[in-house]
């Protein structure tokens, strides 16, 4: 048992402190104007922001937001989806993944998830493909790539978009292509919950000039300017304010230069700890498909009641009293939400879902259905200051659980329920 709860991990430090100050004293919070010149790309620290990203991360464009959510609905409003253009999504996963097509009227298709990296099942975006489907919105869930090479041949094939939600997996690469990098769109999080963070804010990058330069219109009051862009005939620049302040670009540039750092020190918590639990009955440590590097945003088992006989919710509980922090589950299939389960989306006619005849019935997934209301059990490895001698602990706690399950009590007749201690779990993007 650890001797006292583990601590949250402390990311901000001089660096960003120093930085922050060095904003405050030019006085200048925001340099965005939503009219033409300099400044409606953004103050200078937003503009550093987005040129390191783009050396660090090998890219032509990157285009910094509030958050990842809205560099998401940017990303689909450059692109083009329109009313009744059909997105395949993974349904498991944060609930700004599936709302993002909303905006635009697009109509999120689910399609099944792999039981082993938790991310989209490339056969079941096959065999969802329609002649509405505009584009595939694949999400690099916990820090492991999806087959993204195998994803953009589809999109090729049948021209579509392929757009990426990156934000858990900033470092994360498969055959050493990094994850948000190889679709015509990818999306990063900055979120005070993840690898690197500025409380909120985002950054989109890609290699087209064009699909950049939409992003910029969406993200600032784009409508103003498309004449002076010289763009006739495009759809979606009616923009919105997703802009940056220099304040958090100063927080996100400081923390970008130490990505490294903070990156692989997660990645060998994880390890330490996939390494010393693997081979416990009823227990998946989680695995990594040959050539892909995972950053571990969660560390996340598969756990089996049935092999143990011990319900996961009380294994969870157990972990906790031992003083391993962790969480039951992760998000419900999104189509389990009433938005998509009643299909009202926006105003009183339930659009966009009034253009589709697209249903969101239970068992339309039935992996990720099984891996939430059964498997999945997380540890959060960005939330707590934990190095691999801590880590060493943690796996002694699972190993003392274990060994102690039959003196487990199942809550039955209405008392089983998750106690959560107090810690980092994501709510947004």
């Amino acid at each position: 048992m650890l001797e006292q709860p583990l601590d949250p991990y402390p990311s901000i430090g001089s660096a960003e402190t120093e930085a922050v100050v060095k904003v405050l004293r030019t006085g200048v919070l925001s340099g965005f104007y939503g009219s033409s010149g300099p400044e409606f790309h953004g103050g200078p620290t937003v503009r550093a922001l987005e040129a390191a990203w783009r050396e660090r991360f090998g890219v032509a464009h990157a285009v910094s937001v509030n958050s990842g959510t809205s560099g998401l609905q940017a990303a689909l409003g450059a692109v083009g989806i329109g009313p009744g253009d059909e997105v395949i999504m993974p349904p498991y996963t944060m609930s700004a993944t599936a709302v993002a097509p909303l905006i635009w009227g697009g109509i999120p298709v689910f399609a099944d998830i792999e039981p082993e990296t938790f991310c989209i099942d490339v056969t079941k975006v096959r065999e969802a493909i329609t002649r509405r489907t505009r584009a595939i919105l694949v999400v690099n869930l916990f820090g492991h790539p999806a087959r993204l090479a195998e994803l953009r041949a589809i999109a090729v094939e049948h021209d579509l978009w392929l757009i990426e939600d990156n934000a858990q997996a900033p470092l994360a690469s498969e055959d050493g292509r990094l994850a948000g990098t190889v679709g015509h769109i990818g999306v990063y999080s900055l979120n005070v919950h993840k690898h690197i963070q500025s409380g909120e804010g985002g950054v989109c990058v890609t290699e087209d000039a064009d699909l950049a330069q939409r992003m910029t219109l969406i993200r600032n009051h784009g409508e103003n300017l498309v004449e002076e862009f010289g763009l006739r005939g495009v759809p979606n620049l009616i923009g919105f304010n997703f802009r940056l302040s220099e304040l958090s670009a100063a927080v996100a540039l400081a923390q970008l230069r130490d990505i490294d750092v903070h990156v692989e020190r997660r990645e060998r918590v994880a390890e330490t700890l996939t390494k010393e639990t693997t081979g416990l009955n009823g227990w998946t440590a989680p695995s990594v498909r040959s050539g892909c590097r995972h950053n571990y945003y969660m560390w996340t088992v598969r756990y089996n009641a049935k092999a143990t006989g011990v319900s996961r919710e009380t294994f969870c509980h157990a972990l906790r009293a031992e003083g391993f922090a962790n969480e039951v589950g992760y998000t419900p299939p999104l189509y389990r939400l009433p938005v998509f389960r009643d299909r009202m989306g926006i105003g009183r006619d339930g659009y966009p879902f009034s253009l589709s005849d697209r249903k969101y019935a239970p068992g339309l997934c039935p992996v990720a259905e099984r891996m939430s209301d059964h498997e999945v059990l997380q540890f959060q490895p960005p939330a707590w200051d934990v190095d691999e001698s801590l880590a060493s602990l943690l796996a002694e706690a699972v190993h003392k659980v274990h060994r102690h399950a039959d003196d487990l009590i199942t809550w039955e007749n209405g008392e089983r329920r998750a106690v959560r201690r107090p810690g980092i779990s994501e709510t947004s993007r």
